[in-house]
This record gives C-alpha cells, sequence and structure tokens, in this order.
C-alpha cells in the first residue's frame, strides 16, 4: 500500500475547509447542533475517517507531520535565545497560545476574584476524578483477566492525562512487564480526545435546558438553533469590518505571546512543569488586569472574543483532522470496554459531583462540559466544548478562567501523584 505523507502545512491549509464541512454538516444535522459538538470536531472527524478508510481500504496510508522549523513561523512562540537553534515546534502552536492569551486577555480582576475559591474547589473534583478513572481501569482489567496495568493505561494515565502524560510514564510501565504502554496509550488518548469533544456539549446542554440555565430562549429550546449567526465567514467578515480596531487587538496579541513565550521557557528552565501556553494566558491576564486599574478601556472583550473564536475554530480542525484513528481501530476488546465504561462514568460523574459541587448554575453547567473535555481528552477540548456553549446560551467568565488553568497546569500535579501511587500499588 502506498505511503502519503503530508507537510505540516497541509494541515494549517486544510483547517478552514475542514472547519466550514463542519458548520456544513450541523446545519443539516440539527440532532448534532442541538447538543453543541464542535463545528471542528464534526469536520475534523470525517476527514479522519475518510482517511482511515483509504488506509483500510488498502488505497493509501495518509499520513501527517506536525512538526515546523521555519524560523518566520516559530519565532513568535519561542524566545530569541532558543529561537536561534531552529527548534522543531508544533505548526498549530501559534493558533494554540493565541487563543490563550485571549482567555487571559478576558480575565478581569472581577471574574479572577469571582471564581478564585472555586479553583482549589474544581481542582480536587478533577484530582477525584481522576482516582476514580484508575480505580475503575485496574478493577474492570482484573474482572477481565487482564494486567491491572492496562486498567492504568485506560485510566487517568491517558484520559486526564492525554497523550503527554502516556507517553511520559510509558517507560516506567514498559520497565514493570508492559511491554506495549506506549501504543495503547496514545491510542487510548486518541480515544479520549475524540469522545472529550463529543460528550462534553450534551452533557452541558441537558444540564441548562433541564435547569433552564442561562439565555436559552423559547424558539432555541424547541429547535436547538441559536439566532446569532456564528461560523468562520462571519467571524472572519466582522473581525475584518473592525479595521484598525482589529489590527490593534491583533498587535497586543502577538506582544503578549512573545512575552508569555519567554516567561514560559524561564519557568521551564527553573525546573517546573508549566506548559508552553500558560505564559501566554498569565502574561494576558496580568496586562488586562494592570491595563484596567490605571484607568485603561481600549481592550474590548467582543473583540478578543472574536480572534479566540477563529483561533480555537482552526487550531481544533487541525488537531483532530491530525489524529491517527487507526490506532483506534486496532484496540483490543477489553481495552474499549474499559474506556467505553469510563465515558459512561465521567458524563455521570460531571452531571452529578462537578456541577452541583461548582454551584449548580451556569457557570457550573459549562464547567461540567468542559470537564468532560480535559477529563477525557485536552484542555483545548475542553473550552472548546465550552465555547460551543457560550456562543448559544451567553457568557460563562469564571468557567473560562477556571477550567483552563487547572486543565493546563495544575492537574498534572495531582495526576502524577495519582499514577505513581497506582503504579506502586501494583508492583
Amino acid at each position: 500500500m502506498p505511503v502519503l505523507t503530508l507537510s505540516p502545512w497541509w494541515l494549517l491549509l486544510c483547517a478552514p475547509p475542514v472547519l466550514l464541512l463542519g458548520e456544513a454538516i450541523l446545519r443539516r444535522a440539527p440532532w448534532l447542533r442541538r447538543y453543541n459538538i464542535p463545528e471542528p470536531v464534526v469536520g475534523g472527524l470525517v476527514v479522519g475517517l475518510l482517511v482511515l478508510a483509504l488506509k483500510i481500504s488498502g488505497v493509501v496510508d495518509i499520513r501527517f507531520t506536525t512538526q515546523v522549523t521555519a524560523a518566520w513561523w516559530t519565532w513568535l512562540v519561542t524566545p530569541e535565545i532558543e529561537w536561534v537553534t531552529r527548534p522543531a515546534k508544533g505548526v498549530n502552536m501559534p493558533l494554540l497560545l493565541g487563543f490563550f492569551t485571549c482567555i487571559g486577555l478576558n480575565a478581569t480582576w472581577r471574574v479572577v476574584r469571582q471564581g478564585s475559591w472555586q479553583l482549589p474547589l474544581f481542582l480536587g473534583l478533577a484530582t477525584v476524578l481522576a482516582v476514580c478513572q484508575n480505580a475503575i481501569g485496574v478493577v474492570l482489567a482484573k474482572l477481565m483477566a487482564q494486567s491491572p496495568l492496562l486498567g492504568l493505561v485506560c485510566g487517568s494515565l491517558s484520559l486526564t492525562g492525554g497523550h503527554g502524560t502516556a507517553l511520559g510514564f510509558a517507560h516506567t510501565l514498559e520497565q514493570s512487564g508492559f511491554a506495549s504502554a506506549a501504543t495503547l496509550g496514545a491510542a487510548a488518548a486518541t480515544f479520549g480526545l475524540v469522545f472529550g469533544s463529543l460528550i462534553g456539549g450534551p452533557v452541558a446542554t441537558r444540564l441548562i435546558r433541564k435547569h433552564r440555565l442561562g439565555t436559552v430562549t423559547a424558539l432555541e429550546a424547541t429547535t436547538g438553533h441559536a439566532t446569532e449567526e456564528i461560523g468562520l465567514w462571519p467571524n472572519v467578515k466582522a473581525l475584518a469590518s473592525l479595521g484598525t480596531v482589529a489590527v490593534r487587538h491583533l498587535v497586543l496579541l502577538a506582544v503578549v505571546i512573545k512575552a508569555g513565550a519567554w516567561l514560559s521557557w524561564a519557568m521551564q528552565l527553573a525546573g517546573v512543569v508549566f506548559p508552553a501556553y500558560m505564559g501566554a494566558m498569565i502574561t494576558g491576564v496580568v496586562l488586562r488586569n494592570v491595563i484596567d486599574f490605571s484607568g485603561g478601556n481600549w481592550i474590548d472583550s467582543r473583540v478578543v472574543d472574536l480572534i479566540g473564536a477563529l483561533l480555537l475554530g482552526v487550531f481544533l480542525a487541525m488537531a483532530m483532522m491530525g489524529l491517527n484513528l487507526s490506532e483506534l481501530a486496532g484496540s483490543a476488546g477489553p481495552m474499549l470496554v474499559i474506556l467505553s465504561v469510563q465515558v459512561v462514568f465521567i458524563a455521570c460523574f460531571t452531571t452529578w459531583v462537578t456541577y452541583r459541587f461548582m454551584g449548580r448554575d451556569y457557570d457550573a453547567a459549562v464547567m461540567a462540559g468542559g470537564h468532560c473535555g480535559f477529563g477525557l481528552g485536552a484542555t483545548p477540548n475542553a473550552v472548546a466544548n465550552m465555547d460551543a456553549l457560550v456562543r448559544r446560551y451567553g457568557g460563562a467568565p469564571r468557567a473560562f478562567v477556571i477550567v483552563p488553568t487547572v486543565g493546563a497546569l495544575l492537574i498534572d500535579l495531582t495526576n502524577s501523584l495519582n499514577i505513581t501511587w497506582f503504579l506502586n500499588l501494583l508492583k
């Protein structure tokens, strides 16, 4: 079978059409739109399934590469001291950092103060979920006469942890006698990314409609359609119509991304586990509140939201399109059983625990959808779930401060301790 390896630029080039494909499908599938499945997830999965079908049928094996070394593309997200070495970066890294910068620029002190007491509470809930994921995985693996380490791979190692944690612990698991830890870990993490994006919207939508939260209208409640025109081209046209205002915000965004890259580099140099996009987000928070406290009002949250929506849509379309779904096609039966149970469990946990403990209000419902995203997949998926909700039902500022902070940074600290404890228990 011929192998076709595509450069990372194809991902970037194809992302807008894939996003438009997702929007077109949602317009023609009201049941998908009703449950707020993000457009890039729909379009990206369609392309991913097409690539999988071509591979299974023996026509062609299409593979996407994701790393680039082009200096003009990586400069913005890399401090100069590192940039001169021409490091390889993900082609979607500028989009990811730009989006988290937008979250930071919209985090006013009022929002941060309101959500500060809920931050440790949400971290505690996310940690409890991670412990439960490992317990469920280990118990089910033993019931099916499989290695308990398979249960750990199908637990928080790959779900709450994602691809990075799964591959990071793979060597340790292989030393413990589980030879296929890296392959199965990547497959489980891919499964989580897909289903974390698919169930977050329905879980939160059910809570919002059941408890009549947010700004759901009677028309929307019956048809499932929002009245505001949203999508890639409407957002592009709206941004273009702003002229110099849009240019000013884009320049500010670039400055914050660059400063955030230096902050992330400094933290990593100090030995702190610090995702690159957290530096941009924190820098954005600081700058926004310095401007607000000094009496400035030239950051328009609506413009920042518009830019953020565009960046997130293109980023997630690239991420979903680049998933290797053939990893799932080759997954063993016991593994799929465990992962399926994990999906049902997190839907129940976020509905009955996350929503209740986070306040039983609209923000709590949006956080439940976000928790599905990073509890099974990754923080960008969580934010995409929440973005699809707030575009229909109204803003949830606390959710956009708490969920990314816990999902992108804090949960990795507690989850590593959780995984280590289970590894020692299973020795």
